[in-house]
């Protein structure tokens, strides 16, 4: 079993960087060829050049090991994410801004995935009701990829500018609501607790963030004043971080929100030290970037079906990008012109949350286990979450030019 965890390793990470230095030359980011990796390992493309090799590496029984590998890595990367989106100055202006896009970048998507079900909902397996999969459709319209458009801000240094925070921020507002929705569907299928399952996140994500800045919060920068005063964490420190990461990350996986809200809400409530943060990122980044994450997108490929790229599959996939891409830019500028950004401004934000990549998977994982879609419609989603993330970096070009606006919306642009 160790030796055929090391080898599935060995050809996720050369396959995932090979197809990352590809992309990158055409000047995407190098998390879009990870994603695509995902298809090439999978049935479409080494399922179907030598069958026997991918059974053999991919064998049903080795995948929950990899799993687990996968599900720390968003973990650890979710983190440092949180940790770097701490803002002292102007948060309240901040948090009604990232309100607004947050609002209508899920209500438009929402309104849009409802409105096409009736044309995909034959795509649904036998037995799936019209309103749980519409609801789901919508879930998957209305999600952004936070992890993922994190990492392209990072990549063009805008993660710290204003309009990189409002659409960090935007994006875990809109991905909440968008979870929120997912367990009320996931109620109604009978997989969950209903009315209480439902009532139970709610509850659980207001306690959790009371917690997490209310109890946490003080309690990690005494320990921090104390053990780690130059911003350089002993072991033991760095352990007992990595002890309340995963606390918050298994809190919320129990609530149903997924273990990187948890994972986030942690790395935001520890005090800002930019020491410590380029240690965390030293030590524990890294490792989730180049190792773990890539394994997340190989999984996703392994679940993807030839099928979903002929006959009327091609016209289903072509309604899902539509809607998918209009909802969310319209969506997402609506929010930031209501805000007071300029158009500019309104529109890379709305190309930043049409981002979906791994929040889309992890969403359509959730939908594929709940029985609400099959691996047909699930193909036709990874290539829309794939596409909407390959469109989010030239669509970045296109509306905030070269460089970002890293300033408050300027009085002149706010009502044109």
């Amino acid at each position: 079993m160790t030796h055929t965890l090391l080898l599935q390793l060995l050809v996720i990470l050369v396959v995932a960087r090979a197809c990352g230095a590809v992309l990158k030359r055409f000047g995407q980011p190098a998390v879009v060829g990870e994603m695509a990796a995902g298809f090439v390992l999978g049935p479409v493309v080494f399922g179907a050049v030598l069958p026997e090799a991918h059974a053999a590496l991919f064998a049903p029984a080795s995948l929950p090991a990899l799993g687990s590998l996968s599900t720390l890595g968003l973990v650890l990367f979710m983190f440092i994410v949180g940790a770097e989106l701490r803002a002292p100055d102007g948060v309240r202006a901040q948090l009604r801004e990232a309100g607004a896009v947050g609002l209508f970048g899920v209500l438009l998507p929402v309104i849009l995935g409802i409105a096409v079900s009736p044309w995909l909902h034959p795509l649904a397996p036998a037995g799936v009701g019209f309103w749980p999969f519409a609801l789901f459709m919508a879930a998957a319209m209305s999600i952004t990829a936070f992890p993922v458009m994190a990492r392209i801000l990072k990549d063009r240094g805008l993660s710290q500018t204003r309009l990189g925070r409002l659409a960090l921020g935007s994006a875990a507002i809109a991905d909440v609501f968008a979870w929120i929705v997912l367990a009320l569907v996931v109620a109604l299928v009978g997989s969950g607790e209903g009315v209480w399952g439902f009532a139970k996140i709610c509850i659980g994500l207001l306690a959790l963030l009371a917690l997490a800045f209310g109890v946490l919060k003080p309690a990690y920068a005494a320990l921090l004043r104390r053990y780690a005063p130059d911003g350089h964490p002993s072991v033991a420190m760095l352990a007992a971080l990595v002890i309340g990461l995963l606390a918050c990350a298994a809190l919320t996986e129990w609530l149903g929100l997924h273990a990187v809200f948890g994972a986030f809400v942690f790395g935001a409530c520890l005090p800002r030290d930019d020491r410590l943060l380029r240690t965390l990122t030293e030590r524990l980044e890294y490792a989730a970037v180049v190792i773990l994450m890539p394994i997340f997108f190989a999984l996703a490929g392994l679940n993807t079906r030839a099928e979903a790229f002929v006959g009327a599959g091609l016209g289903a996939l072509a309604l899902i990008l539509v809607v998918a891409v209009a909802g969310k830019i319209a969506g997402g500028a609506l929010g930031a012109r209501i805000a007071g950004y300029g158009w500019r401004d309104s529109l890379a934000t709305g190309a930043l949350m049409n981002a979906r990549g791994l929040m889309e998977l992890i969403v359509m994982k959730v939908g594929l286990d709940a029985g609400l879609i099959g691996p047909e419609l699930f193909t036709m989603l990874l290539a829309m979450a794939i596409a909407t993330t390959v469109m989010t970096s030239p669509l970045l070009s296109l509306f905030a030019g070269r460089a970002a606006s890293a300033d408050a919306p300027r009085a002149q642009g706010t009502r044109r």
